[in-house]
């Protein structure tokens, strides 16, 4: 009987041990996929993505081939252009470009009201010189591509200039030029 009795309790055991494996993994899996791991679950998706090879102009109605190449242009002394400026009429809505989750929304500096939008492989894309942003826009938000960001404007040390995007993506190695990806896309191409 001592024999049965062992193999009972280890049987025991090694069921007990399942169950509570079972209702850790179901517990993760659920917590994975609440609402409140909704961003940090986007972040983990998209830094396994590559970058894109091609991205839509983020102010609506302006095609690629109106937008001068200013990317590295001496700004000042001591700077140079981090992107690309899109010139466009005040209030002009700002879209997203790609997939990605909202880590910045302010208003500071020389981009006066921007947002910052970590998207595929962790880039980050710059959208600065808002007029202002969509209601509700907040830290942490998940976008989708061509979801509202704000809309074109003159704040920061764009005062006193025409309505622009300044708009700038910035990789492992810092600020390139994002105007061959906005040439690259093709208007068949899906949102």
């Amino acid at each position: 009987m001592t024999a049965e009795r062992s193999l009972a309790r280890r049987l025991r055991s090694w069921v007990v041990g399942l169950l509570i494996l079972a209702v850790l993994g179901v517990s993760a899996m659920t917590l994975w996929n609440s609402e409140w791991l909704k961003a940090p679950r986007a972040l983990w998706e998209l830094s396994r993505l590559p970058p894109p090879d091609a991205l839509p102009v983020p102010v609506e109605g302006v095609a690629a081939r109106r937008i001068a190449d200013t990317f590295g242009a001496p700004r000042g002394r001591d700077r140079t252009h981090a992107g690309v400026d899109i010139f466009a009429k005040r209030g002009t809505p700002v879209r997203s470009v790609t997939r990605g989750v909202v880590v910045a929304v302010r208003d500071t500096g020389l981009g006066g009201r921007q947002v910052w939008v970590v998207g595929p492989a962790r880039e980050r894309y710059y959208y600065a010189h808002l007029e202002d942003w969509r209601a509700g826009l907040r830290e942490g938000e998940v976008v989708a591509q061509g979801d509202l960001l704000g809309y074109v404007g003159t704040t920061g040390n764009a005062a006193g200039t025409p309505p622009h995007l300044h708009w700038g993506i910035y990789g492992a190695e810092g600020a390139y030029d994002p105007l061959p990806l906005l040439k690259a896309w093709k208007p068949s191409a899906q949102r």
